[in-house]
């Protein structure tokens, strides 16, 4: 059992001009800070990297450095900005989506692109810094209670917990129904590396046109170049060709596919981006989770960005269109959902025991 030895708890008055220290020990530091939009950060080290999380504005991890490189999109937006509205502060690493719908929406949808959660105002967070089994950790935790008459009640808890010496994090959301009915429950992870020229994409599920489909909708924010459509043909055709990034396909605005992963005895499922010098980014979802999964892959000269696997319950095509799918599934009175996620990079040496593993499971 987790049994935490010290709790901080945090408040955006904490986060001045000028970055601080908050808390340094021999395995971990926590600084605090506000950029110059005004929204406050806190920013964890370990001895492989750093996070800026957003701990009262969605629980996002805005930035991600680790083994000296920005894992994160490239994108207009180089600070976040406070507001709720999704793409008028568009550049996070790492963004939860949902809860009560997700995706784009659709002609019969009144939910926001990607729903409440990606922007939403945390009331609490906090720091952990304890030991379990596994040895040390320290985890930024918070809290966000979403509350409309007749149409919701929930209380999300959201954590991201660093280990001495690691540069995987572990990521979790977990949701629970506070009102008298069954609630809808939709999520996406939306994590978003910034691609790699010439690197390759590693993971647990079959290439085939069968279970790595390509996403043939547009969605209504975005117009289509010449060629575009042509892009999709030679995709759906043969989904390996998008296996090797390349800085000439223009994926622009973006292309979606929706893969049918795999998982191993754990019960994890594992995407690696590995780039040209053997160095990977990686992903672990658990499909009994998140069941679906989603490739997100953007190059149009000012986004570029690597959505390697983004874990969901749903396809991304808003409220309406999932349920008349079967994917948007309920939550009980009372009864929660979580997911677990482990998100960071890898050295060249595990990057490859990473690769054989996955071989093991699609052997």
């Amino acid at each position: 059992m987790t049994q935490a030895t010290t709790r901080i708890e945090l408040q955006p008055g904490l986060c001045g001009e000028t970055e601080r220290t908050l808390l340094a020990n021999d395995h971990f530091r926590v600084s605090a800070f506000r950029f110059s939009t005004g929204v406050p950060a806190v920013r964890l080290h370990n001895a492989p990297g750093n996070l800026v999380v957003l701990p009262w504005q969605g629980q996002q991890i805005w930035s991600a450095h680790v083994h000296g490189r920005p894992l994160g999109m490239q994108t207009t937006f180089q600070e976040p900005v406070p507001t709720r509205d999704y793409l008028s502060t568009y550049g996070a690493f790492l963004l939860h989506c949902g809860a009560l719908a997700m995706g784009v929406p659709g002609p019969d949808d009144r939910h926001a692109l990607h729903g409440e959660l990606p922007n939403a105002p945390y009331q609490e967070a906090y720091l952990l810094l304890g030991e379990d089994a596994e040895g040390p950790f320290l985890t930024l935790g918070g809290t966000y209670e979403h509350r409309v008459a007749f149409a919701g009640h929930y209380l999300a808890r959201a954590g991201i917990t660093l280990r001495p010496g690691r540069p995987v994090y572990d990521v979790s959301l977990e949701v629970t129904n506070l009102r008298r009915s069954p609630m809808p429950w939709m999520y996406l992870a939306h994590i978003n590396f910034r691609p790699a020229d010439g690197a390759r994409l590693v993971y647990s599920a079959p290439c085939t046109p069968e279970h790595v489909r390509v996403r043939r909708s547009v969605p209504s924010h975005v117009t289509t170049p010449p060629g575009y459509r042509e892009l999709l043909d030679r995709l759906a055709a043969d989904p390996a060709l998008h296996n090797v990034f390349s800085e000439s396909t223009p994926y622009n605005p973006e292309v979606c596919l929706y893969l049918d992963y795999l998982a191993d005895a754990q019960g994890w499922a594992h995407s690696m981006q590995v780039h040209p010098d053997g160095r990977a980014d990686y992903v672990a979802h658990r499909p009994e989770q998140l069941g679906k999964a989603v490739r997100w892959i953007a190059n149009t000269g000012d986004e570029r960005a690597m959505g390697l696997v983004l874990p969901a319950t749903a396809e991304p095509e808003g409220f309406s269109a999932e349920k008349a799918k079967g994917n948007v599934q309920a939550i009980l009175p009372g009864a929660s959902r979580r997911v677990s996620l482990r998100i960071g990079a890898l050295l060249t040496a595990p990057a490859a025991e990473t690769a054989k593993a996955i071989e093991a499971i699609l052997a």
